[in-house]
């Protein structure tokens, strides 16, 4: 992405920024904000004054409805056209949710043993108010719940009763809280306990409150892209009906199983889609979560969005030469 744009005649530092942070925090942390703010303010003055085209991926589109409903006029003055990537408007239901309960591997196989266990990613993510704000938003009106679902086992008058339960977002907070009250991590030698955060839940629950009161200032084009053709966690299941939890902190230690659904691997189309802004594009590209970084159909969009042309050797005589100036900047 940034070669594709220093390629279209962009200039890091002068008309191209990039905008880092902790994936771990809020979306609407102090901090976060504040250095946003400030990264726009310094994109502007290095050109001259011109507004700022921004291009965020994934979390980073909630972080930036959470800046634009924060700072409205901030982000009015600054700001000229936005597109989005793969952003979970409305969540990241089946993966975010299993994410909580057994973790998140981002490679499998032999190239496991060199990157950060699935469990270990499971401790850290439950103490993550970032994985709490892209848990399905439960006042969104989706086709059909997503649900976390267990095969469970009950006795009752000395018979076993196997049954599958099923619990939309809103009931699938007893999920959580019920599976890690024993969840511990054990640092120095001593045990920690690590439930359920429900103050990070309440965190969460009012920046999805921020998101939802988000709306786009007059003069500020919108653009969405998101990736399809990938089957997208959805429902996530644990146990058998052979094999069924008695306790739900079992759930912890089980391998899940998916129901999908069309979206990026990640993120579903029906949460990239529902934006609740007036875009004046959303396309969808087939394309895998972090494939649409480097997906050459989304490049040649951006590049029709934002006017810009591969830049051409200045030997050539049919060559295009960017004024450096000319553009509006860009933050990723």
């Amino acid at each position: 992405m940034i070669d594709m744009l220093v390629g279209c005649g962009y200039v890091k530092g002068t008309t191209l920024f990039g905008y880092g942070y902790d994936f771990r925090q809020s979306n609407r942390m102090d901090k976060l904000m504040d250095g946003l703010k400030l990264k726009l303010e310094t994109a502007y003055k290095a050109s001259g004054g011109r507004k700022v085209n921004i291009i965020s991926h994934s979390m980073g589109g909630v972080l930036i409805l959470c800046f634009m409903s924060l700072y409205r006029d901030v982000f009015s003055k600054y700001v000229n056209k936005w597109i989005a990537l793969a952003c979970p408007f409305q969540g990241a239901p089946g993966c975010i949710n299993d994410a909580l309960l057994t973790g998140l591997e981002f490679v499998e196989g032999f190239e496991s043993f060199f990157f950060v266990s699935r469990w270990t990613f499971h401790q850290l993510l439950v103490e993550c108010p970032s994985i709490y704000e892209m848990l399905a938003n439960p006042d969104y009106k989706w086709k059909k719940k997503p649900e976390i679902q267990v095969w469970r086992k009950h006795e009752k008058d000395g018979n076993v009763i196997v049954n599958l339960e099923s619990y939309g977002p809103t009931q699938s907070i007893s999920v959580f809280e019920e599976a890690l009250r024993h969840n511990e991590l054990k640092y120095n030698g001593k045990l920690m306990p690590v439930p359920f955060n429900l103050a990070i839940l309440k965190w969460a629950t009012g920046t999805r409150q921020v998101i939802s009161n988000a709306k786009l200032p007059d003069g500020v084009s919108f653009y969405n892209i998101y990736g399809t053709s990938f089957d997208t966690p959805f429902d996530v299941c644990y146990g058998s009906e052979k094999s069924p939890i008695e306790d739900l902190s079992e759930v912890c230690q089980t391998l899940p199983q998916y129901s999908y659904v069309d979206g990026d691997g990640s993120v579903p189309v029906e949460s990239a889609t529902a934006d609740g802004l007036e875009a004046v594009e959303r396309v969808g590209v087939a394309a895998e979560h972090r494939g649409l970084l480097h997906d050459k159909t989304v490049f040649q969009l951006i590049q029709k969005w934002l006017g810009a042309e591969p830049v051409v050797s200045k030997q050539s005589k049919t060559s295009k030469v960017a004024d450096t100036y000319a553009i509006n900047p860009m933050v990723l």
